[in-house]
């Protein structure tokens, strides 16, 4: 019936009204670009920083195609529920509309009451016309709106598969370049005799933080970064939501495979597993002052390089969502699953302060 209702307003109503570009095919449009830029980044001069904007197009592509197909979904449902509701008064308006449009004037002047009763009818349905036509119009714009949000859903199957295969590329790609880069200068080299004893001696982060310096197979120039400037200003190193202070530190909440970046430029202090933590990541982005990274499944760097800032450390583990998972979560209001926790801790002169007091967390919106 609503098909047949489209047909009709659309012969009635001629051009269809413009309809606004819905969250969900701006979101295709970021993945689009996303690929392309995939593309261009595999012959790019600096080929990290170029992968490293690229994942971050990626990761933040699909956060907004989960919640566009989400709400593209909830405004699929109500405007299938009002097209229904309305659908015995739509075919009514439309009856009516096309009998005023459509009636010979020869038929028109046949009124019982004779011709003074035909002018008052013609009389009425010229004044119901501009009323029962506006009523057509904003049928055929719902019509429209609703057959660009199919559209919109059909064609993310396509692009989502594009972007999660790429999205993998590029996280192949970028970690076998942080890997065998070369163009670091280094502070210090690492002794690794050194730092097992270290890890095996000590049973906190207190601990180890303190006795960083032991790791040094010689001694270590003081850092001269500075970044004081910034405090309160620096982004979070990973794309995510900051849950509740825990402890010493504050945990975010990520994707899987999400991208962890320096948000300055640092001295990677130490990189590996420590104590129940998982792989940990400390960076100094200036003396005295240590930035712990905690719960990646991969590190980047070596201990001792200078790195700038968003250079990338790491990457959150899990598994990527497959496509069916992703459409699947536009209906049911959960949005993108973050299902990963990065641990983080900044620590001035050996002791923790609040990170909020540094980073730009938009905890509050």
């Amino acid at each position: 019936m609503i098909l047949r209702l489209a047909i009709c307003v659309g012969l009635i109503c001629g051009a269809a009204a413009a309809v606004q570009t819905d969250p969900a095919t701006a979101a295709i449009e970021q993945l689009q670009a996303a690929n392309a830029s995939l593309i261009a980044a595999e012959t790019a001069q600096d080929p990290i920083n170029a992968l490293t904007r690229t994942i971050h197009a990626y990761e933040a592509g699909l956060d907004a195609i989960s919640d566009g197909l989400r709400s593209a979904a909830t405004r699929e449902a109500q405007l299938s529920q009002t097209l229904v509701l309305r659908e015995a008064e739509i075919a009514r308006f439309l009856m009516a509309l096309q009998v005023a449009q459509n009636a010979p004037p020869v038929i028109a002047v046949m009124h019982p009451a004779g011709p003074v009763g035909a002018a008052r009818a013609q009389i009425m349905m010229a004044e119901m016309k501009p009323a029962l036509q506006e009523q057509a119009a904003e049928l055929r714009t719902a019509l429209d709106e609703l057959q660009n949000l199919q559209a919109a859903r059909s064609q993310a199957t396509g692009v989502l598969q594009d972007a999660v295969a790429g999205a993998e590329q590029a996280r192949w790609a970028l970690g076998a370049a942080v890997e065998t880069r070369t163009d670091l200068s280094q502070r210090f080299q690492e002794d690794p005799v050194r730092t097992a004893i270290l890890i095996s001696s000590v049973e906190t982060l207190d601990g180890f933080t303190s006795e960083l310096s032991q790791i040094s197979a010689q001694p270590m120039s003081p850092s001269t970064g500075d970044v004081s400037g910034r405090k309160g200003a620096l982004d979070l190193p990973v794309q995510g939501t900051v849950q509740d202070q825990t402890g010493a530190g504050i945990t975010v909440a990520t994707r899987p495979r999400a991208l962890v970046t320096s948000p300055s430029s640092a001295t990677i202090r130490y990189r590996g597993p420590l104590l129940d933590m998982g792989n940990v990541v400390i960076l100094e982005p200036q003396q005295n002052l240590l930035l712990v990274l905690a719960g990646m499944e991969d590190v980047f760097g070596r201990t001792g390089d200078v790195i700038p800032a968003r250079t990338p450390v790491g990457f959150m583990g899990g598994n990527a969502p497959e496509i069916g998972t992703i459409l699947s979560l536009s209906g049911d209001g959960t949005g993108a699953p973050q299902s990963e926790t990065l641990y983080m801790e900044i620590r001035e002169s050996g002791r923790p302060v609040d990170p909020e007091t540094w980073f730009r967390t938009d905890k509050d919106g």
